[in-house]
């Protein structure tokens, strides 16, 4: 067994964003000396990790040179050059999620294939290699609307999505490469996240319930333990578990999925690394999900994954008509609340729907939970100076 704690090892992370700050909670936790590439010195886990390296994820020279540094390679981030995680691989470094896993889920047609090769249940889809052919394919009759755009490359947060009802929804869409898929009528949008380690070692965190909201397509509050049957919860479980297993991926693999009207699930996307459907797991559950990358992808025994306590997460995003040095308005009246903790990610600027932080409500019963983070939502606004 490597010595990873009080050693000279060393653990790479690409990415230096919330995620990785959260990360590095728990790599401090347990004196595990970290290395960060980044492309920004504002960077929220600069202040967190023992090396802070300046360098383009996309760059193959910089993740290459940063990866040769290090004796594990994680990312909090897919967008990066899988190409220089190739190489390493190559060279003997290990790389998790592994770059034949990254290629795959950094474009969303070849993951959406992906599902149809390994017979995994998701919503039909036509693959186009530009916008244009949409248009096309809409007027002499092959595509029906309303349908949901999606660019296949480097969408996140809800950028790269879209509801086309008309044709106008179309313009000022960017150009290239996109899918559009069935607009399925559904009742929740639930995920789960799947931990496994090298040696093949498997848990699941709970399911949870996402809402989202309705401009942004953000998600705004997750819930713990999803409000759905058992059944559904087993089956959403499940699909989760053959999508890790297809993928064969080492850390934490967040599947998104749909719960259509008639109960089917649908895979919508994965994330193979820390998501923001599994935040509350720092306050409610026994492990949370960044100490179970950590432990997954050190090939450590995975931690317990149930819940101590009922929990909803609240994004902290930049108010509307607000750019600039942030202030986090009424902050210390819902810290006054029971049960609320607000997480700040330590971006100095704001701007209109960026993620700013987070906001934990526990809570044993899951209805007043949920209705304190109602409250939470209204009091705090994150504006600028």
């Amino acid at each position: 067994m490597t010595n990873y704690f009080s050693s000279d090892f060393k653990l790479g992370i690409l990415g230096g964003g919330q995620l990785g700050k959260m990360l590095l909670y728990n790599t401090r936790k347990f004196d595990i000396y970290t290395c960060v590439l980044e492309a920004s010195n504002d960077a929220p886990s600069k202040i967190a990790c023992d090396e802070f390296h300046l360098g383009n994820l996309m760059d193959y020279d910089a993740v290459y040179n940063f990866g040769k540094q290090v004796d594990v390679l994680t990312i909090e981030i897919e967008n990066v050059n899988v190409d220089a995680l190739e190489t390493l691989e190559k060279e003997g470094i290990k790389v998790y999620p592994a770059s034949k896993t990254l290629r795959t889920i950094q474009n969303k047609a070849k993951q959406k294939l992906f599902y149809i090769d390994h017979n995994l249940p998701t919503a039909p889809f036509t693959r186009f290699a530009y916008l244009s052919e949409i248009e096309d394919a809409i007027n002499n009759g092959g595509l029906a609307m309303p349908f949901v755009w999606k660019a296949a490359q480097f969408g996140y947060d809800g950028n790269g999505v879209k509801v086309v009802r008309k044709l106008d929804d179309l313009k000022g869409l960017p150009s290239g490469e996109c899918l559009a898929e069935e607009l399925i009528p559904f009742k929740n949008e639930l995920a789960v996240i799947v931990a496994r380690n090298s040696s093949g070692e498997i848990k699941t965190f709970p399911v949870v319930e996402m809402e989202f909201h309705p401009e942004a397509n953000q998600v705004e509050y997750v819930i713990c333990p999803a409000r759905i049957d058992e059944a559904v919860a087993k089956k959403a479980t499940e699909v989760a578990l053959k999508v890790s297993e297809a993928f064969n991926h080492v850390g934490l693999l967040a599947v998104e999925m749909f719960q259509t009207e008639n109960d089917q699930i649908l895979i919508n996307e994965v994330a193979p690394r820390p998501h923001n459907s599994g935040h509350q797991t720092i306050e409610a559950s026994y492990t949370s999900q960044f100490e179970q990358h950590i432990r997954a992808i050190l090939n450590l025994p995975l931690g317990r994954t149930d819940s101590k306590v009922g929990g909803v997460m609240v994004n902290l995003v930049g108010a509307e008509g607000y750019t600039g040095n942030v202030i986090y308005e009424n902050i210390e009246a819902i810290m006054k609340m029971d049960g609320v903790t607000p997480h700040i990610y330590g971006k100095k600027q704001t701007r209109p729907f960026r993620k700013m932080g987070h906001v934990t409500i526990v809570d044993e019963d899951l209805n007043e939970a949920r209705k304190i983070a109602e409250e939470v939502k209204k009091k705090i606004k994150v504006i600028s100076e």
